[in-house]
């Protein structure tokens, strides 16, 4: 049996059983996280950009929040991008992946399409976590060097989202998920160098994830080695000869996912949580000398700008995320805003930053994603904070209320806390839902009160 066939068994199997409560939860919690950063997202620069290039008509699926009706394609892509697009969408800490904003999207479309209850698209993300997680651990670390798992992986979990959501037999979700490895796509270099177009790649994720699962169920065949052949995709993007998944279903992996704190690279994350711990502690940003970032290897290559020109490079410096936590008290999209970037207090301590790895903290990592913050004051004084995870972690995770605030924070002030609470609400009663239409994403385009997108000055 081959990779993808062990996948789709897998999944194909699960129908038989319930979701389990634990999981059904969690599938519902990825999902109001994921409406989260969609809102804001959608009002990005890249995501409006992308809208008015592609200009969507009428179809089934709908993009979110507006409600706009267009077809299946184009609302994954869309709505995979703006997922992506404010760095607000969960993570899958232990394989460097974002499974909700390509899983979600592609599901969301399909579901539109099928018009099928709450349960079924549950399951259908649960499904599409499980496989491109799965398939993100056996790729490693090594696949992250040069290629973004978001945009890879994810097409796996969309695919396999949609296969479910299709009702898709064995061979043909096998299938589907055989073609979105050969559709798989998405280089570091977009986000490492100035740049833009880094959503695009959970949006081309979700949408190539679609095409692989209905083009599958019309009957398309892929290579089914595709992942461990010797010009497979383990091969070709990790160096992997024996390319295996284990572990399926032992736990889901939706249920052991990152929510994020702070609305950057999850990189930072460590850092920030210690930064913002010196700043309770008293430390003031005026009186700050120095300060030392110790992190592990592929945040300080992923993350490691020191005079980031905007809101997008701004969300890969550590330097610039850590002087921001201390002078703001927070990290959340204000952070981003033109007044924030040009704060001159946090210019001043970004020039007195340094960063390093850390070999013992790089040992820990991908499992634990630490960090150390050193702050000396102009009376010489020095004090640090050591974090070896990050709040949202499984190990440290956001209550289903912290996870209620982080909404109510987020897109009451993009669509007006009437349509935001009667959205969150159907959202929290998913399980209950008897058609996803019920889920009524209202009239409008969603904008920030200010009428800008959020790396413009949205909303904080």
């Amino acid at each position: 049996m081959t990779v993808v066939e062990q996948l789709a068994e897998f999944a194909v199997a699960q129908r038989a059983t319930p979701l389990a409560g634990n999981v059904r939860h969690a599938a519902v919690r990825a999902v109001v996280d994921w409406v989260s950063a969609t809102v804001p997202g959608a009002a990005t620069p890249a995501a409006r950009a992308l809208t008015e290039a592609l200009a969507p008509g009428p179809g089934p699926a709908r993009l979110i929040p507006s409600g706009q009706a267009t077809d299946v394609r184009t609302a994954a892509l869309l709505n995979g991008t703006a997922a992506h697009a404010a760095e607000l969408d969960d993570i899958y800490r232990d394989a460097f992946y974002h499974p909700g904003a390509p899983t979600i999207a592609a599901a969301f479309a399909v579901a539109d399409q099928l018009d099928c209850s709450g349960e079924d698209f549950l399951r259908a993300v649960t499904i599409g976590y499980e496989t491109g997680a799965r398939i993100a651990l056996a790729a490693g670390p090594e696949h992250y060097r040069h290629w973004h798992t978001t945009g890879t992986v994810g097409t796996f979990g969309a695919a396999a989202a949609a296969a479910e959501l299709l009702r898709l037999d064995a061979d043909r979700f096998a299938g589907a998920l055989a073609l979105a490895a050969t559709m798989a796509a998405g280089l570091q270099q977009t986000f490492r160098s100035p740049s833009t177009g880094k959503p695009l790649h959970a949006g081309h994720a979700a949408e190539a994830g679609v095409v692989a699962a209905l083009a599958a169920g019309k009957g398309l065949a892929g290579a089914l080695d595709v992942l461990e052949g010797p010009a497979g995709f383990g091969v070709a993007t990790a160096g992997i000869s024996g390319f295996s998944v284990s572990g399926l279903g032992d736990p889901f992996c939706v249920t052991a996912t990152t929510v994020k704190y702070h609305a950057c690279c999850g990189h930072t994350f460590a850092a920030i949580d210690a930064a913002l711990r010196l700043r309770a502690e008293g430390m003031r940003p005026e009186e700050i000398t120095g300060i030392e970032i110790e992190t592990y290897e592929t945040a300080t290559r992923v993350a490691g700008r020191t005079d980031p020109a905007g809101p997008d490079e701004a969300r890969f410096s550590l330097a610039y995320t850590v002087a921001a936590a201390l002078v703001l008290g927070a990290v959340r999209l204000h952070a981003f805003a033109p007044e924030a970037l040009h704060d001159p207090v946090i210019r001043t301590l970004m020039a007195r930053t340094t960063t390093r790895v850390d070999p013992e903290l790089d040992r820990l990592a991908p499992g634990r994603r630490a960090a150390r913050v050193r702050v000396t004051d102009r009376h010489g004084t020095v004090r640090d904070r050591l974090r070896l995870t990050r709040k949202g972690d499984p190990d440290d995770p956001l209550s289903d209320d912290e996870l209620r605030e982080k909404f109510d924070e987020l897109v009451p002030a993009f669509l007006g806390r009437p349509r935001a609470g009667s959205i969150a609400g159907t959202l929290w009663r998913l399980p209950a839902l008897k058609r996803m239409s019920d889920l009524d994403w209202g009239p409008g385009p969603p904008l920030s009160p200010a009428g800008r997108g959020c790396c413009a000055g949205g909303p904080a």
